[in-house]
Parts: structure tokens; C-alpha cells; sequence
């Protein structure tokens, strides 16, 4: 695509300062009302949007719609990573005012992931590029087996993850505040909170195979 280098910089300054604002904000570690969420929710679709039209504006149809294409996408596809966090904080008992220390690194880890299997995703495709079709099948029988399967209770007691954590790495069962890592004993331990973030870094990983086809 013929555009500008500064165009593609002040993209990534403008993402940069929009994440380091929501995560790092002041505010960030109160707990957020609903209404509060969905206010803030329609304010960065706004600016999303603001800035799909500035790309229209300067750059074109095409790539409007190729900038609203991605991003309508990436935001279904965010869906299933809340709801995984929310069923992980549950399964842990994680104390409200803990949540936030382990999204903004669950999110951080989302965003690495994503973009890294977007680049490979691209390369990939790019010199094969058969294999789109392959990775677009297997998203739409992931879709379908959730749409069409049982509701069964996710079993993260038996995770392969957990376990294999648990058994090479010494963890204590209490909260130590918002701490990964504790003194217990005179030991460094794992807290719980260390074992969400894992499990929560982990599916990231799964997930974001489908930003490969995406």
C-alpha cells in the first residue's frame, strides 16, 4: 500500500497513547459500573470510527474499508477473550480490586500475540496461499461447535497448563494482594493471581490463531 511512513506513525503513537490512557489511567484500578463501561466502550468505537473516516477522507474508499473490514472483525473476535477472562476470574475467586493488575497484562499479552500471528498469518499466506482457505475452515468449525454444541462447564481444576505449573513451580493457595509472586516462609511462591495470568496468557495464544484467517 502506498502510504505515507508518517501516516503509519502517528497510527501506532495514537494507539499507544489511547492504550496506555485506558490501562493506566488514574481511574483504572476503581471498579467500573456498567454504565460507566458502556460509555466508555462508545467512546473508543467513536474514535475508532473518527478514524476510519480520516482514512477515507485521505486515503480512499478501498482503504476505509479495508481499516473497518479489520477492525469489525478483531472486535467480534475480542468477544470470546472477555468471556474467558470472566470465567477464569470466577473459577479463581479473584478479588474485584485484583482484575485490572491482571488484564492490563492479559491485554498486553493479547495484543503481542495477535499481531505477531497476523504478521506470520500475512507471510504465510503470501507464499501459500491455500492455506487461507485452511485456517478460514477451521474458524468456522470453531464457530459452529459453539453455536451447535452442549453448554458444558469449563474444568480448569484439570487444566494440562495448571498442572504442569503447579508441579514445577511452588504456588500457595492465598492472595497476597496484588502481588504475582509472594515470600511465604521464607519462599517465593507463586501467587493464584500468577496462576490466572498464565491461564489467561495461554488461551490468548489459542485465540489468537484467528486473527490468522481474520
Amino acid at each position: 500500500m502506498s502510504v505515507s511512513i508518517w501516516f503509519w506513525v502517528a497510527f501506532h503513537l495514537g494507539v499507544f497513547i489511547a492504550l496506555f490512557v485506558d490501562l493506566f489511567s488514574d481511574r483504572a484500578h476503581e471498579r467500573i459500573s456498567l454504565p460507566s463501561a458502556i460509555r466508555r466502550s462508545f467512546l473508543w468505537v467513536g474514535l475508532s470510527l473518527s478514524f476510519n473516516a480520516f482514512i477515507w477522507w485521505f486515503e480512499g474508499t478501498d482503504q476505509a474499508v479495508d481499516f473497518l473490514t479489520g477492525y469489525v472483525i478483531e472486535y467480534s473476535l475480542s468477544v470470546d477473550n472477555i468471556f474467558v477472562f470472566g470465567v477464569i476470574f470466577a473459577y479463581f475467586r479473584v478479588p474485584p480490586r485484583y482484575e485490572h493488575r491482571v488484564l492490563i497484562w492479559g491485554i498486553l499479552g493479547a495484543l503481542v500475540m495477535r499481531a505477531t500471528m497476523i504478521g506470520l498469518g500475512v507471510a504465510l499466506v503470501s507464499r501459500f496461499h491455500p492455506v487461507l482457505f485452511i485456517f478460514g475452515a477451521f474458524l468456522v468449525i470453531t464457530g459452529l461447535r459453539m453455536l451447535l454444541g452442549k453448554s458444558e462447564p469449563i474444568d480448569l481444576e484439570h487444566n494440562f497448563v495448571l498442572r504442569l505449573v503447579r508441579r514445577m513451580l511452588p504456588v500457595t493457595n492465598d492472595y497476597h494482594g496484588p502481588k504475582f509472586i509472594a515470600l511465604v516462609g521464607g519462599r517465593r511462591m507463586l501467587t493464584p493471581l500468577a496462576l490466572v495470568l498464565i491461564v489467561i496468557e495461554v488461551m490468548d495464544l489459542v485465540f489468537a490463531v484467528d486473527s490468522i484467517p481474520a
